[in-house]
């Protein structure tokens, strides 16, 4: 059986004009008397380092001065530290898991590390899991990272994925807290590739692997960007404002 999802997208958004959407939308789906549609984001960030509740400010090395210059924050998402930039793909997805059992966080997470997955099969690239560490991994380094809240039974954050972005700004880190464990991106490996065409072969791979189905917008087109609104369906989906 498929469940209705709303899908938006924005272009280069803040990461913490992105958080309050995130945790304003969470709280019209937590609040609702109904349960809510679930909504997938995709978007990318200006440089910024995050810095999740397992992470240490002391991962930030701050090398040269291009990595110095880059912001950090605080976030409340799992995991530890990494970078999200442009050229890198983020899915924020915000699902309602309170129907499901408390087994349904992992799950959740090993759900959207098979979208990455199955997005990368496509391209024909083997990606692969650690038992240890969440995300997506290649020979070469990891390619796609994932980190999620819970907050009273709706998850929200999601994945990023490394598309084509400046791989340099890593050296200011130690991402995810592991030292020996390079990163890597489309772009490095050879796969050119339209974030346009990637946010079509995700989408269908969140479709496939959550058994969703995009449903229209109530206001503008699906895809596309909605402002803010009040009230007990304020959760129509709003991308963040740039």
């Amino acid at each position: 059986m498929s469940h209705p999802l709303y899908w938006l997208r924005s272009e280069l958004v803040p990461y913490s004009t992105a958080l309050r959407w995130q945790i304003q939308q969470v709280e019209s789906m937590r609040l609702s008397k109904k349960k809510l549609t679930d909504r997938l984001l995709f978007l990318e960030h200006p440089s910024v380092y995050t810095v999740g509740r397992s992470g240490r400010l002391q991962d930030v090395l701050r090398v040269d001065a291009a990595c110095a210059a880059v912001p950090v924050m605080m976030t409340d998402r799992g995991g530890q530290i990494t970078y999200h930039g442009p050229g890198q793909l983020l899915a924020y997805l915000l699902r309602d898991l309170r129907p499901y059992a408390l087994t349904a966080v992992r799950q959740h997470v090993f759900q959207l590390e098979e979208v990455v997955i199955r997005t990368l099969a496509l391209l024909g690239l083997r990606g692969a899991r650690d038992e240890r560490h969440p995300g997506v991994w290649l020979a070469e380094g990891k390619l796609a990272a994932v980190g999620v809240r819970i907050r009273q039974g709706i998850t929200y954050h999601g994945l990023s994925l490394n598309r084509a972005p400046d791989l340099s700004l890593y050296r200011g880190i130690v991402p995810c807290g592991l030292p020996d464990r390079p990163v890597t991106s489309l772009a490095a490996l050879g796969v050119e590739i339209s974030r346009e065409r990637l946010e079509t072969m995700l989408i269908n791979a969140f479709c496939d692997v959550f058994h969703y189905e995009v449903i229209d917008l109530p206001h503008p087109a699906q895809g596309s960007t909605l402002e803010s609104s009040e009230g007990e369906e304020a959760c129509e989906p709003s991308a963040p404002p740039t």
